[in-house]
């Protein structure tokens, strides 16, 4: 056996290269290492294949492969008698080999990084500011060979991997990896291959950023910063390794991680921002929104880790399952068929899988779901080669190509079939036996050219027996040990003393070209040569070949958004006339009782009574005994966000709240059913200078990009009182800790820009020949923002309570000649409001609420009534999900509290905020022309027992109370037939989730962690 296995290592391990100018410790092996498989089927790339087929290989490069080739002399010849040859497969997103280093752990209360935060690096050098940002690292500067990751990898086909590490927003270069047993030297593929990104901000303590919407500012501003750096080098005084790395690395390609599908949206609206091709890292759920990401073209890594059945054998349990928890499970195995069917290029990953053994079931499982044998070979071979720009290396069998190929028993999409060994730039490494040879048959022995016997192999796959006749027609047989290990042979027998060549034998060779041969010791343990070459064959001809049944699965539809409430199609325009209803026109028309409302377009076209129209070409709704508005305007939401706020620094400006657009948040069919048609998304109250707002309109089942309201005028959220003075955390370090700092915040904010300002100005009026010789300035998202407020291109909602400030913000605005545009809650808003009027900003309060801390215990309901009668463009908004549903009512207590006339109380919630937001020419009143944005409500509008019927927005309706029941039923029925489903699965028991507890957390504006990116600080 000894004997066997050196054979085996000195014929099938083959080689490694020594590394040049390293010392050998003995004779150094220069042998050529030359091999030819003959008579295989060999897949050349995800497209072509050729019968019969002859592959060579030499010094882990392919030599040449085709058909009817000559095969060189003194080159190993394996016969694979119709097996099949593909290219080893490769990973785009692994960290295989990737010495971890000890991530820092977080002081044990993590409200630390809040009242006592870490502002600037730690790390020791000329790098980045941020901890998260490291672009300088070089993955192959920290790798180390991994048996055994490496062979779990290698048992499923992998030949190189993509490794990086996944730490922080700029993570630096990945290195492409063959997988072959080796000293690091010799299993680089590619040094610097790629760049890598992501939106989570890793291990890093320091405080910034602690929001989505933060990480992209900081990667955007990290890229303009590496090009700036760029631009004044040799001009500058300043050493900054992050930012040359940036910069020396833009070539390469670029893959950044994201979370599930939206953000693969906001991957490439960054990326056209940045004017880079991001290949994104998806989550395999991109089947949800495929039409919106096709449109952007990006290259996808997708992982294959399909999610685990439930266990849901506990009814009460089961209401912890939203629908889409339990359609994903259903339909995310069809997602590489849906990427197939848009054309979409993919790789697909191991990354998050958990058993590398399911690989093979789930790829199997795909295939069943209707995508092509080729789309996989494609997104496992050429897609990651071409992706890297290595597709001249590895990804095919090809001339001059690494040797990275496995070799399978049969079609590799047979379920049955195996992996019998998987070669990696000309290395060997076994998988498992050849179980599908059969040896049996009549064979002559011959030893050393002197001796002939009958060899007699019996059996097949991996219970072969065999018997030895001394001579043809001899009828003594000696019994034989027999061992066959794939291509491998090992034999020994015992001859009588009888006979001239008595002794005993102990043969080990290998199959090749219809025969075995090798080397052997006979009795004086003297080697010889032995070969033994078929004369007959017994083999059973039936071959067992049992292959993948592709039928594929039905299941459920891919409802828009993919949460309850989703419908099956996009809801689409409509050509509507409204008859016979009471119209609230908040125009100088007032009130119009038996009112017809035409729609076309998205645009009311028409109103007044008795309207005379081709009912045959609209849509006719019964408006009898019901009353139209305007839809509700909500100024202050926070809905529809991942996270409200970027709490980390006094001044956020970078930050914008369209980047983190949540259009899945049933808080938005909600809102739709209360009758609110459009909403300012704002930053919270965290900081003086917060983040820049999101006006949207309710279109539920749209993507972010397509809710943002077009053209809208740009505003942005200020704050003032004790949420940015953290009155409720004193021991706080961060300036401003007092409301006298706040103000300094704003006067030094703005003293900055305009130097900014001036710093553009002066370098923009240089010649070009002047402009060579200077420092051009820095572009700054921050400041940017700050000088549009200062040229009145960008507007200021500002979060208020008390008086004194309410006035210091107004003289500052004053300073600096710009107009503060709103103050929201504003609940001493009564005091100041000529103050208010006269400086020209509107005002957005709440209805009727006071006390609920310090700074409002003056606060009172006739806060709104006070303000307009001072000749302030007041509005009531919700700063709530929970309020939003019924702001009509908070509209009507100002009918209570301050005798407002009906419908100035309506305004409250629909032109008045219009006019806030500076939209008031599009929406807010009903008036030809304008978008078709209302609300059919079953009683006056006002009162606490009406409901909407019918919500349009932009002529499309939204939400139907009629079709809410219907939805409502729907969702029952798809639950218990997915339920059932999951019941008959194949998932044992053991490998079920439980259905936890789904947290629903709803935002405010002093909420200042986003879950997610506490979840990277604790964990």
């Amino acid at each position: 056996m000894r004997i066997f296995f050196l054979l085996l290592t000195l014929l099938c391990s083959f080689y490694s290269y020594s590394q040049e100018g390293f010392p050998i410790n003995g004779v150094e092996d220069i042998r050529d290492n030359h091999y030819a498989f003959i008579n295989a089927k060999i897949h050349l790339d995800y497209k072509t294949s050729i019968d019969n087929g002859t592959l060579i290989i030499k010094n882990g490069l392919v030599e040449d492969v085709g058909l009817n080739i000559d095969i060189p002399n003194g080159v190993r010849v394996f016969d694979l008698d119709g097996k099949h040859i593909y290219p080893s497969f490769i990973d785009l997103y692994s960290d295989y080999a990737i010495i971890k280093s000890e991530r820092r752990r977080p002081s044990s209360n993590w409200m630390s990084s809040y009242t006592n935060p870490q502002i600037l690096s730690n790390k020791n050098g000329p790098f980045s500011w941020n901890e998260s940002i490291k672009p300088e690292v070089n993955s192959v500067e920290n790798i180390k060979f991994d048996e055994k990751r490496s062979k779990e990898l290698r048992n499923i086909g992998f030949g190189a991997v993509l490794s990086h590490n996944m730490d922080g927003i700029m993570r630096g270069t990945g290195v492409i990896i063959s997988l072959n047993s080796d000293a690091e030297q010799n299993i680089v593929i590619k040094d610097k291959a790629s760049t890598h990104y992501s939106f989570s901000k890793g291990s890093t303590q320091q405080n910034y950023p602690n929001s989505l919407m933060g990480a992209v500012a900081l990667l955007k501003q990290s890229f303009l910063d590496a090009d700036w750096y760029f631009q004044n080098k040799g001009k500058i005084n300043e050493v900054n390794l992050s930012l040359e790395a940036i910069h020396n690395n833009k070539s390469l390609p670029k893959i950044i991680e994201v979370r599930d599908k939206i953000r693969v949206l906001l991957a490439q609206k960054v990326g056209r921002e940045m004017n880079y091709d991001f290949i994104i890292k998806g989550t395999g759920d991109e089947y949800q929104r495929l039409n919106e990401i096709k449109k952007n073209k990006s290259k996808l890594i997708v992982p294959i880790n399909f999610p685990k059945a439930y266990n849901v054998d506990d009814p009460f349990k089961n209401s912890n399952l939203s629908l889409s928890q339990l359609k994903h499970w259903e339909i995310a195995p069809s997602n590489f068929f849906f990427l197939e069917s848009q054309g979409i290029d993919f790789s697909i990953t191991t990354n998050g899988l958990s058993n590398l053994k399911d690989f093979r079931k789930n790829l199997i499982k795909s295939l069943n779901r209707g995508v092509s044998k080729e789309a996989l070979l494609k997104s496992l071979t050429y897609n990651p080669s071409k992706f890297l720009n290595v597709h001249d290396k590895i990804g095919s069998i090809k001339e001059s190509f690494y040797a990275n190929f496995f070799i399978t028993d049969g079609d590799f999409f047979n379920e049955e079939s195996k992996i019998l060994s998987n070669w990696t730039k000309g290395s060997w490494n076994r998988v498992t036996t050849y179980n599908n040879k059969n040896y049996s048959g009549i064979y002559e022995l011959n030893l050393d050219d002197k001796f002939n016997f009958s060899l007699e192999i019996t059996g097949g796959n991996n219970d072969h027996k065999a018997l030895i006749n001394l001579e043809d027609k001899d009828s003594t047989k000696i019994k034989t040990k027999l061992n066959i290990d794939g291509l491998n042979i090992n034999l020994s027998f015992t001859v009588p003393n009888e006979n001239e060549f008595s002794g005993e034998y102990k043969l080990t060779g290998y199959w090749s070209e219809g025969r075995f041969m090798g080397k052997g010791t006979s009795n004086n343990l003297d080697w010889i040569e032995w070969n033994a070459s078929l004369v007959s064959s017994n083999k059973d001809k039936n071959s067992r070949i049992k292959l993948s049944q592709n039928n594929k699965e039905v299941t459920g539809d891919i409802i828009f958004p993919f949460v309850e409430y989703g419908s099956k199609s996009k809801i689409t325009k409509e050509n509507i006339v409204i008859r016979n209803a009471t119209v609230w026109t908040m125009e100088s028309k007032g009130n119009i009782e038996n009112c017809d409302v035409v729609i076309e377009d998205g645009k009311i076209i028409a109103v007044g009574q008795n309207l005379n129209v081709d009912e045959n070409n609209y849509k006719i709704i019964n408006g009898d005994g019901m009353h139209l508005t305007p839809g509700i305007v909500d100024e202050h939401s926070h809905i529809a966000l991942t996270g409200v706020n970027e709490g980390s620094q006094s001044v956020t400006s970078e930050v914008r709240m369209k980047d983190v657009v949540n259009s899945e948040d049933i808080n938005i069919y909600r809102q739709l059913a209360g009758g609110v048609t459009t909403a300012q998304l704002l930053h919270g109250s965290a900081n003086p200078i917060g983040g820049q707002s999101a006006i949207i309109k309710l279109r539920w089942g749209s993507i972010p990009e397509e809710m943002l309201v077009k053209d809208a005028d740009e505003y942005i959220k200020f704050a003032l009182g004790e949420n940015v003075k953290r009155s409720r955390a004193p021991s706080s370090t961060r300036f401003p800790d007092s409301r006298m700092g706040v103000e300094q915040v704003f006067v030094d904010a703005f003293n900055r820009a305009k130097i900014y300002s001036d710093k553009w100005s002066n370098y923009n009026s240089l010649s070009k020949k002047e402009k060579i010789n200077s420092i051009k300035p820095r572009r700054d998202l921050e400041l940017d923002a700050l000088l549009e407020i200062l040229n009145g291109e960008m507007f200021i909602t500002c979060h208020s309570y008390v008086q004194s400030e309410i006035n210091m913000l107004m003289k500052v605005a004053e300073q600096f000649n710009f107009n503060v545009a709103t103050f929201t809650h504003i609940l001493e808003g009564y005091k100041v409001a000529d103050k208010m009027r006269d400086h020209g900003v509107g005002a957005s309060t709440f209805s009727d609420w006071w006390a609920y801390k310090n700074e409002v215990k003056e606060a009172i309901p006739y806060n709104a009534a006070l303000m307009s009668m001072a000749g302030v463009v007041t509005a009531i908004n919700s700063d709530s999900r929970e309020m939003a549903r019924r702001l009509n009512q908070e509209a009507g207590k100002s009918v209570k509290y301050g005798g407002m006339d009906e419908i100035e109380a309506l305004k409250l919630v629909t032109l008045n905020p219009a006019k806030l937001l500076h939209l008031d020419e599009r929406i807010g009143s009903i008036k030809v022309g304008k978008d078709a944005d209302l609300v059919l409500w079953n009683d006056h509008p006002l009162s606490i027992y009406s409901k909407p019927s019918k919500t349009i927005v932009d002529g499309k309706v939204y939400f139907d109370i009629n079709q809410d029941i219907k939805l409502r039923e729907s969702i029952k029925e798809e639950r218990a037939r997915i339920i059932s489903k999951m019941k008959g699965s194949d998932n044992p028991g053991s490998n079920r989730r439980f259905p936890m507890r789904r947290v629903d957390v709803e935002l405010h504006c002093d909420d200042v962690f986003e879950y997610e990116f506490l979840s990277d600080i604790l964990n």
